[in-house]
């Protein structure tokens, strides 16, 4: 049986305040000095949502509402979870700007543009392309744009297992993550969006 400690029994010291005389910096975060390369480790421009916490809206929640998440948290792309918590799909900025999703959404459910929800317009999870975790693990930027460069995906989610059987959101890869890690300049040429634009700026050539 544990020993209760009573808080009668626990002596506590009020500690000597400073005055700030001499004190005229603050602290701030050291630059990453690490540099990217197609050698590096591919885990390196993975967002890791053990790390950084995801940015996830209701699939109830209205295109508006959804877009206007976006500007407040600076991303370009939203997981959708149901009422159970459950991930269902993601919704990008380009779905939310003039989309045809919205137009179709608008058709198919005689509604306003105002009714339609993020989950009617969302890319649902059975046509989302991931990785695993483990093999990300083992991988090195060249292996991630090689594997995703005929693909076209602006993100790729990264997968692992959840301890009971299934498996979960782990993190996510965006192309213009890649391009900043990378030097490569999103403007010029302004098709370097993608993985396989971004590997033809780099070498000059596909992998």
């Amino acid at each position: 049986m544990a020993n209760t400690i009573h808080p009668s029994k626990i002596h506590f010291s009020a500690l000597a305040l400073e005055n700030l005389d001499g004190v005229s910096g603050i602290v701030q975060p050291v630059a990453q000095t690490q540099s990217v390369t197609l050698e590096s480790s591919a885990t390196m421009l993975v967002t890791d949502f053990s790390v950084s916490h995801p940015y996830t809206l209701s699939t109830g929640s209205s295109i508006a509402q959804a877009l206007e998440t976006m500007k407040q948290a600076g991303v370009r792309l939203l997981m959708l979870v149901n009422a159970s918590g459950n991930f269902t799909g993601v919704v990008n900025a380009r779905e939310l700007i003039g989309g045809r999703r919205i137009t179709l959404a608008m058709q198919k459910h005689q509604i306003g543009r105002d009714e339609v929800t993020a989950e009617m317009i969302q890319t649902p999870r059975s046509e989302l392309h991931s990785l695993s975790y483990a093999k990300i693990s083992h991988a090195s930027v060249g292996d991630l744009v090689e594997t995703l460069k005929s693909s076209g995906d602006q993100h790729v989610l990264i997968t692992e297992p959840d301890g009971s059987g299934g498996g979960r959101i782990r993190g996510i890869i965006s192309a213009s993550n890649i391009s900043r890690a990378l030097g490569v300049d999103l403007n010029h040429p302004p098709e370097a969006r993608t993985f396989s634009s971004i590997c033809q700026v780099l070498l000059g050539h596909d992998l």
